[in-house]
């Protein structure tokens, strides 16, 4: 009788939390819904007269928007696509619709506003233009705006790229280490055996992390056996750590595989490696694996962002819903809805602890007495707001869509193995994402580790997942 009241009350208090969590969620986002609206016009103000220009923003109700340096935006119903203008062709690159269309009370007012403006003027010069694939079929259209029409007829050339960096991003020598060199490639920490390596180890940190997330914890770790025979690869992801950061970038998945292989596969002449990945870097090695399948000999994923979408639902949306509930708790969710749903706001964020991490850092060794160590903070701290931005949404967002199809041809095409790792407490991404890779890849193999969150699974633990590491390659191999 009294385990049931017990029960009882515990349902009670626990529906009563849920209950108090939307309704305080639904009045805090409805003020930063207001805030991000207002923010945007502060930014353009500020953008004019920092640098002489206006800054484009998602915030339209259109679905376009220009960037810079001959990139264009454009959309139909379904996909978007960018337009991106070379000397002899036109380029066309998918991003996702989370950028320009993320549902909130002030956007849904200003856009029904917007749209009975535009009811009494004219409908602005449209045209249409064609891909064809090969063989002289149709691949797709789009329809682009009067606006998009004069830039094509020769105001592009012209147009003035931003300031590398903006004045909103961090100047600092670290930073912008990669704007003095010559080689337009990614950070690579390369470690390991010099000559007559037998294989090699990329490594592809996370959101808003760095190459420091693997050098700092599992390279010192590594048995003297494992440095002589593999060469090990850790690079800052584009726009992260001390990796390029262009502002006339959107991030999409092309531009991060081409950088990868850029700056890694060619350079070291790479032909068979195993790849480990953390959170959104798991979408990108899934993506390498695809189109390496004959040189990837394992894949050991930690913590992968899958959410498979229910049958009719958009993919984009879904996932954006998933990682970011717009809900204040818990805090981790809270933090991951202000970085997706709200473009100033998280602009601002950046602004006052990306642009200022020398402080930060300060004051974090100043209140710690230098007794831990930092390359968590430097990772986080180390990235501009139009990377983090651009690739969250481009990348975690954009390519749910295309995840089944990776993950199939993962189970069909590759032999490797597969190996998932996930912190049982991860608050950030369920361990049932993990479990939804597994029911694509029968043969992957799940280990969730207990009192382990989203970073603990590594950091913390270090020593026992390098020995766990050296296994699963030795298995690989034999």
């Amino acid at each position: 009788m009294a385990v049931s009241v017990r029960h009882k009350a515990i349902s009670v208090l626990a529906i009563t939390g849920r209950i108090i969590n939307e309704v305080v969620s639904f009045v805090i986002f409805s003020i930063l819904d207001l805030l991000d609206f207002l923010l945007c016009f502060v930014y353009k103000v500020a953008d004019f007269f920092i640098e002489a220009e206006w800054k484009p923003c998602y915030c339209s109700s259109t679905k376009e928007a220009i960037t810079s340096s001959g990139k264009i935006l454009v959309s139909e119903q379904g996909e978007s696509k960018i337009v991106r203008l070379c000397s002899s062709k036109l380029q066309l690159e998918e991003i996702s619709d989370t950028l320009y269309s993320r549902p909130s009370l002030v956007s849904d007012v200003s856009k029904s506003t917007v749209n009975e403006l535009k009811r009494l003027k004219l409908e602005g010069t449209t045209f249409q233009f064609c891909e064809n694939m090969k063989k002289g079929t149709v691949r797709s259209s789009f329809t682009v705006n009067s606006t998009i029409v004069e830039m094509l007829q020769g105001k592009i050339g012209g147009q003035q790229a931003h300031p590398v960096p903006r004045w909103s991003d961090c100047d600092c020598k670290l930073c912008t280490s990669w704007s003095s060199s010559c080689k337009d490639t990614l950070f690579v920490h390369a470690e390991g055996a010099k000559d007559n390596a037998r294989e090699d180890v990329l490594f592809i940190h996370g959101f808003i992390s760095s190459s420091a997330f693997w050098t700092e914890t599992l390279f010192p770790n590594f048995s003297t056996s494992a440095k002589s025979t593999y060469r090990f690869f850790a690079m800052d992801l584009l726009g992260f750590g001390r990796s390029p950061k262009p502002t006339d970038s959107l991030y999409t998945l092309r531009e991060h595989l081409d950088m990868i292989e850029r700056s890694v596969l060619e350079p070291y002449k790479v032909k068979s490696f195993h790849i480990v990945a953390h959170s959104l870097g798991c979408i990108l090695a899934l993506a390498l694996a695809v189109k390496h399948p004959g040189s990837v000999k394992s894949l050991t994923l930690l913590a992968p962002p899958y959410f498979p979408a229910p049958n009719g639902e958009a993919a984009t949306q879904y996932v954006l819903r998933r990682i970011a509930p717009r809900r204040v708790w818990p805090l981790i969710a809270f933090g991951a809805s202000i970085a997706c749903w709200y473009e100033h706001i998280s602009r601002t964020v950046c602004l006052l602890i990306c642009k200022n991490h020398r402080i930060w850092e300060f004051l974090t060794k100043l209140v710690t007495r230098n007794r831990i160590r930092t390359f968590l903070l430097e990772g986080f701290f180390c990235h501009t707001h139009n990377a983090a931005w651009h690739t969250l949404h481009n990348i975690i967002c954009g390519a749910a869509a295309k995840l089944d199809g990776y993950l199939e041809t993962v189970r069909d095409n590759l032999k490797c193995d597969v190996t998932i790792f996930h912190g049982r407490d991860d608050e950030l991404l369920p361990v049932e994402c993990s479990y939804n890779v597994r029911s694509i890849i029968p043969r992957a193999r799940v280990k969730v580790i207990e009192n382990k969150d989203h970073i603990t699974i590594v950091v913390k633990r270090q020593k026992e997942f390098a020995k766990e590491l050296e296994e699963i390659w030795r298995k690989a191999s034999g």
